[in-house]
């Protein structure tokens, strides 16, 4: 494919599967990656449990990485988030460039982007996806200038943490890529083929995709929570303020309490206190349970009809790319 994200990654389809905090691991990373993509782990790939221990984050980060590498021969990603005083980052940085991976998703708020950072990944021939929270031309144009391989531009459809500027995918996206001469990936509210279409249309080089590749038989969410989103749509999602911004969930006691707090006019940061992190979304995606946790998707989930393999996914999205 003459693709400049598929060339640069090393890849047959430009396709980037979202790290998703939780709910990956190597089986489902590697079954992406074997179907022609890109797999992501995410920043608690393989895990069930929390650790407080940069050390222990690390090693849990090598050990799937390792497994990962025993399932596939093709190239993927690892999530680096960076934190305020580095002190998860650093151990994970080593490990990545350690244990040879080929792809790192600098996954960021305010911060993510500086040479302390950058600089070891180019040394060590990494390429880097960058994706913003909040994607603005002055960030574009520094993650060019720092030497960043991709971009990977967000709108407000995504799930997971919202961007804090209300801005759609098909909005921002050729906003960005108008201004960039690096390729520029788009993410959010992508469910098929079509959205593959648009953001083709729209000038992106490839996509990003967390929600479509959670009701697939690899993926570690609880399977109560795959059929959810294959019964819902976009219409039956929750939206409610919190840290840094905004969250949206398909509806579980949990969520709707977060939903009731902020129509009472409580703080986004009572708000996040209660929701207690990404742990609401171990609880509610990978454990499967409603009134500890939340469902958190993009509003791309209205054409998922059914339970796939993630083959059959990726042959369905790659119908799109023009």
């Amino acid at each position: 494919m003459n693709n400049r994200v598929a060339t640069i990654l090393g890849i047959e389809k430009p396709i980037i599967q979202g790290p998703m905090s939780w709910i990956t691991n190597a089986e489902f990373v590697a079954a992406v990656s074997n179907a022609g993509g890109l797999g992501i782990l995410g920043p608690n790939a393989g895990q069930t449990t929390i650790t407080t221990s940069p050390e222990e984050t690390a090693e849990r980060m090598r050990r799937e990485i390792r497994k990962t590498k025993q399932l596939t021969d093709k190239p993927f990603g690892t999530t680096l988030i960076v934190d305020g005083d580095l002190k998860y980052t650093w151990p994970i940085l080593e490990i990545i460039i350690e244990e040879g991976v080929q792809v790192v998703l600098l996954n960021g708020t305010e911060g993510t982007l500086t040479e302390k950072i950058v600089n070891p990944l180019k040394e060590a021939n990494i390429k880097i996806v960058y994706r913003p929270l909040n994607p603005t031309f002055e960030d574009a144009h520094a993650a060019q200038d720092m030497g960043v391989d991709i971009y990977v531009v967000t709108g407000f459809d995504e799930g997971g943490t919202l961007p804090s500027s209300a801005i759609g995918t098909f909005t921002i996206t050729p906003m960005i890529v108008d201004v960039l001469d690096i390729p520029v990936v788009s993410a959010g509210g992508i469910g098929d083929a079509r959205g593959v279409a648009s953001a083709f249309a729209l000038g992106a080089e490839g996509v990003f995709l967390g929600s479509r590749f959670i009701p697939t038989v690899e993926n570690p969410a609880a399977l109560s929570v795959k059929q959810q989103i294959v019964d819902s749509s976009a219409a039956d999602l929750l939206f409610y303020r919190t840290l840094p911004a905004y969250y949206r969930s398909l509806p579980t006691p949990f969520a709707e309490k977060l939903v009731a707090l902020d129509k009472q006019g409580a703080s986004r940061q009572e708000i996040a206190i209660l929701s207690g992190g990404s742990s609401s979304i171990r609880i509610g995606m990978l454990e499967g349970n409603g009134e500890g946790g939340i469902i958190t998707v993009g509003t791309g989930i209205t054409p998922i009809k059914k339970i796939q393999t993630v083959q059959e996914v990726m042959d369905e999205l790659a119908a799109g790319i023009q």
